[in-house]
């Protein structure tokens, strides 16, 4: 169901980098953003487009992926409900995205281009100074990922990732929701050395896997493992 520009403004005046803004100039914002909707594995932009955009994610979820020439692929940021990102034309002319953006799961995004967007942000020293704020958040995580990627071995990346997506779920096996790819592309490795980590736990007893289900068997080692330097 769509929303109505009333519900897109209450969500949007709860955000710090719009709540500065007056309710008229959030409803003329509301008016102008153009909804998209992409279906699971649809791309929102390629890596080297000319992307002037920001968006705001209104439902689903959108990875930021990084590519290689040898096809390997690093998931650098995960976009999520309510929150907001931008292509590096935004901010400076004909600049080229760095990453391609695509959508996890079936997601709906509201775009304003960069002439749009701009006379707000120039016009308003509290939303910009937010929006410089998220920018920094986003260098940051960007840190942590080169920081593990450097300095962290795939075992330890992967426990890390395991334990984000199957701690707590108890002594029942869970349902395999990540392909080897999909888990390599979450820690900057190939499909090959993943699974040769995954079976390396196996035969240590720390999990138990098959095609299927997954279960954590020594959580306390897989911890272990992840904060392992």
């Amino acid at each position: 169901m769509n929303k109505s520009i009333a519900e897109f403004v209450q969500e949007l005046s709860q955000d710090p980098v719009f709540a500065s803004l007056p309710i008229a100039e959030l409803e003329e914002l509301a008016r102008q953003a153009r909804p998209r909707n992409y279906s699971k594995g649809e791309w929102v932009a390629h890596n080297g487009d000319t992307w002037p955009y920001l968006l705001w994610l209104e439902s689903g979820k959108i990875h930021a992926l990084k590519e290689s020439g040898e096809g390997r692929s690093l998931i650098t940021a995960t976009i999520f409900p309510r929150e907001t990102f931008w292509g590096l034309a935004f901010f400076q002319e004909d600049m080229p995205m760095p990453v391609a953006l695509v959508a996890e799961e079936k997601s709906k995004i509201r775009l304003w281009s960069r002439e749009q967007f701009l006379p707000f942000l120039l016009k308003n020293g509290k939303m910009s100074w937010e929006f410089a704020r998220q920018m920094v958040t986003r260098m940051q995580q960007a840190s942590e990922i080169v920081e593990n990627l450097a300095f962290r071995p795939v075992p330890g990346r992967l426990a890390n990732l395991l334990l984000d997506r199957y701690s707590g779920s108890g002594e029942a096996p869970v349902a395999r929701d990540l392909t080897l790819d999909q888990m390599a592309a979450r820690i900057g490795t190939t499909r090959e050395m993943v699974c040769r980590a995954l079976y390396k736990f196996a035969d240590d007893g720390i999990i138990e896997i098959n095609r299927t289900e997954f279960l954590i068997s020594d959580e306390s080692l897989l911890g272990e493992i992840a904060h392992r330097d």
